[in-house]
């Protein structure tokens, strides 16, 4: 299969797995949360926070993409074999690090999380033990991705994340259903991501032609990893002092429902995100061949200002949907107590629409090696965040969490503008003038008439809700494509649009 094709299945394999993933979460979140309990799913939501932030890939994860896109792309096997090699004696070293503190870190569980009861601090230990476990197995194994993507084997790669949630769903179900609880949850998270990881091995083993030299390594490689990846491993760490450190934050400062409050936060913004970046790790290795070639800005450029303009379409409608309906959704979804997870969504998803347009110049950050500059704005906006979270979440809990997260991303959105543009060959004023401006118009607009729509039309139910949820579809829709866009641009959509239908003659 070509790389095009490729793209486009893996494109669709995307799609198919966070519509599956989104449908089955709607579905199955309320009655697993009341299932295991409010507390218990707070518990759950803080483990994995916790876990999250000792197990930093340190930047090898992004530089395996990026050294073998760039190793293969000369057609230099043997200097792929060798950064592999390279690869995992640092990921094992490391590995063996992170044992020794996940074990420190519990037995300060204790005097960390004050504000758990004795009761829900045993629960805790537990889930993070089987959590801890876990990841320490995985840590060594998330080369995969990056082997996979720089191979741009995306048919693989992409069924992996959809079977990893299918078996996910299915196996929490049925432990649940068995009356197994919060333990039995997060083993299975644990079982399925083994076999997620057994199925990237086995791909990798029969596609890509690399066999790992662990013998023989340059030192100078050692030192080109680490030149590299330590400036990711800071841009890795700053964002984890974002979502992942503020459950930590509410356990100190709040309770288990301030963090269960912000689990729902965080669930709806995981999708926002997992919609909006679908198809961003697909370019790292297209974008190292633009930059060889002699239009390579142009090129660059304009595939820039093309991804931006659709991330700015798909986060508009989640903002504009999010700010409409959300507050009646969350009412249907969850029931009462999780009224302060609207305004939180609200407060957490509205930086992305700026943000996640800039994808592509994340990448190209990456590719060029400036990811320093990048890692110093994500810092700045990490320990802003922990520095306004502190007195926020003790004021004014879950909410005050949230305004924190959202003020820190939007330095960073203005910040990272400003370094593309000096750094980067993109053209940032253009992007502004012709994405930013143009595409916010459609929001602001099916923004007002939404609310007006919620003001005339009282909450009823899920028809009503369905109803305004379409209206709002079709207005922003209308007026992407009226204002929004360009007479060029509407007809590249239509020329993708039929091409889209006939894939499967390309493939």
């Amino acid at each position: 299969m070509g790389t095009k094709s490729q793209i486009k299945m893996g494109a669709m394999l995307s799609y198919v797995s966070i519509a599956l993933n989104i449908i089955s979460g709607l579905l199955y979140t309320p009655w697993m949360v009341e299932t295991i309990g409010k507390s218990q799913y707070g518990l759950y939501t803080l483990a994995t926070s916790l876990i999250t932030l000792f197990l930093v890939d340190f930047g090898l994860s992004s530089a395996t993409s990026r050294y073998l896109s760039k190793y293969n792309a000369e057609g230099d096997r043997e200097s792929a074999e060798r950064f592999l090699g390279a690869t995992y004696k640092l990921y094992l070293t490391i590995d063996a690090v992170i044992i020794v503190i996940l074990i420190v870190i519990y037995f300060l569980l204790d005097k960390i999380y004050i504000k758990l009861t004795p009761e829900e601090m045993e629960q805790f230990k537990v889930v993070y033990l089987i959590s801890a476990v876990f990841s320490v197995i995985n840590f060594p194994c998330v080369t995969f991705k990056g082997i996979l993507n720089a191979y741009e084997k995306f048919v693989p790669l992409k069924m992996a994340d959809l079977l990893y949630r299918v078996f996910l769903v299915g196996f929490t179900v049925v432990a649940l259903l068995l009356g197994y609880g919060l333990y039995a949850m997060v083993s299975v998270h644990a079982l399925v991501g083994l076999l997620k990881l057994l199925y990237e091995f086995i791909v990798i083993k029969k596609t890509v032609p690399l066999k790992v030299r662990f013998k023989k390594t340059d030192k100078g490689l050692y030192k080109e990893i680490f030149s590299y990846s330590l400036w990711v491993t800071v841009l890795s760490l700053a964002t984890l002092l974002v979502i992942n450190i503020t459950p930590s934050i509410l356990g100190m400062v709040a309770n288990s429902t301030d963090i269960a409050v912000f689990g729902i936060v965080t669930t709806l913004e995981g999708y926002t995100y997992t919609i909006t970046t679908a198809i961003n790790g697909m370019f790292m290795p297209r974008i190292s061949k633009i930059l060889t070639k002699n239009d390579g800005e142009t090129q660059l450029n304009r595939l820039f200002l093309s991804v931006g303009k659709f991330q700015f379409v798909l986060n508009g409608l989640i903002v504009v949907g999010i700010a409409v309906v959300g507050n009646s959704f969350i009412q249907l979804w969850m029931g009462n107590g999780y009224e302060m997870a609207y305004y939180g969504a609200v407060l957490v998803i509205l930086p992305g629409l700026f943000f996640n347009p800039l994808q592509i110049a994340n990448t190209t950050l990456a590719v060029t090696r400036k990811v320093k500059h990048a890692a110093l704005v994500n810092l700045l906006m990490g320990v802003l965040n922990v520095v306004l979270s502190l007195p926020l979440s003790k004021n004014f809990g879950v909410i005050g969490a949230c305004i924190s997260i959202c003020i820190a991303r939007f330095v960073r959105v203005i910040l990272l503008n400003i370094l593309c543009h000096k750094i980067l060959p993109l053209n940032i004023p253009k992007f502004i003038k012709r994405c930013y401006l143009p595409m916010s118009i459609p929001v602001v607009l099916t923004l007002a008439v939404g609310l007006a729509i919620n003001h005339l039309v009282p909450d009823s139910g899920w028809l009503t809700f369905l109803i305004k949820g379409t209206a709002v579809v079709i207005v922003y829709a209308v007026l992407v494509l009226v204002i929004g866009l360009r007479k060029s641009e509407r007809k590249n959509l239509l020329e993708m649009f039929k091409k889209f239908m006939h894939l499967k003659k390309d493939v």
